[in-house]
């Protein structure tokens, strides 16, 4: 009798993550035996999935009914991301932050301390500009100098291919070069499936009422926040119990194994 060793491969592999993910929600949150806590965690890898999210790409992450992947974008920032962080610790959820390579430099132990509580640590350029307003070779150095700048901060040194390959274009302003590039170098592009739509005015309840709307709407998805916004870091522990009373589940995007 023979077998296929890649389909064997695959069989072992499905089971293990399958395993990791079960052993992950069944643990212990402490202090908070009824925590919302991490359902799973995916690997995602450019290979299969370059681009995803729904608002600007055909394509999303492999998510079931009432899964959500939440990322927070352009922090760290001291007078809220410790908040969001504070948050998500007491519910053992863990989340992705596209960081901003300026605001890393000047506070490094915030991405440290992201990384180090589990979060996966991801890019949104240097200085946060509109990409498609730029030259090619000045968007890319822009790209670059992010990459360099979170890496440093977290690692003490940046690499020649970022260490966890996501990017997210601020205001989503991508081109297609820019796409063709991050593609080339294995790098995933987010996008988001709905957003909170933080950057406007509001108060914390209004944007729970907003966010929690839009997702019994969409069934889930990754979901775009920003972790400098002060609303955001007020309403974030009544959304994620809100999470845990709906039957919603959280799902961690992880970079593909190196």
């Amino acid at each position: 009798m023979h077998y296929c060793r890649p389909a064997l491969i695959s069989a072992l592999t499905a089971a293990l993550i399958a395993g990791h993910a079960a052993a992950q929600s069944s643990a212990p949150c402490p202090g908070n035996p009824d925590a919302l806590a991490t359902s799973r965690t995916i690997a995602v890898d450019a290979a299969a999935t370059p681009r995803v999210g729904r608002k600007h790409f055909p394509a999303t992450l492999p998510l079931a009914d009432k899964e959500v992947v939440l990322t927070f974008d352009d922090g760290p920032w001291p007078g809220t991301t410790p908040a969001v962080l504070d948050a998500l610790k007491h519910e053992c959820v863990r989340a992705t932050f596209f960081l901003t390579g300026q605001h890393a430099a000047a506070h490094p132990e915030l991405a440290r301390r992201e990384l180090a509580e589990g979060h996966t640590v991801a890019h949104h350029s240097f200085r946060h500009p509109l990409l498609n307003r730029m030259s090619q070779a000045a968007a890319e150095a822009e790209i670059e100098r992010g990459f360099a700048a979170v890496d440093t901060a977290l690692y003490g040194q940046p690499a020649k291919r970022p260490r966890t390959p996501f990017f997210r274009f601020p205001g989503f302003a991508a081109t297609p070069a820019l796409l063709d590039r991050l593609a080339a170098r294995g790098i995933v592009v987010f996008g988001a499936d709905l957003w909170a739509s933080d950057w406007n005015p509001m108060s914390p309840n209004q944007e729970l009422s907003l966010v929690l709307g839009r997702l019994e709407a969409a069934r889930g998805g990754i979901v775009l926040f920003h972790d400098t916004k002060r609303q955001t870091d007020t309403m974030l522990p009544a959304f994620l119990r809100s999470l845990k009373a709906g039957g919603y589940r959280i799902v961690h995007a992880i970079g593909p194994a190196t």
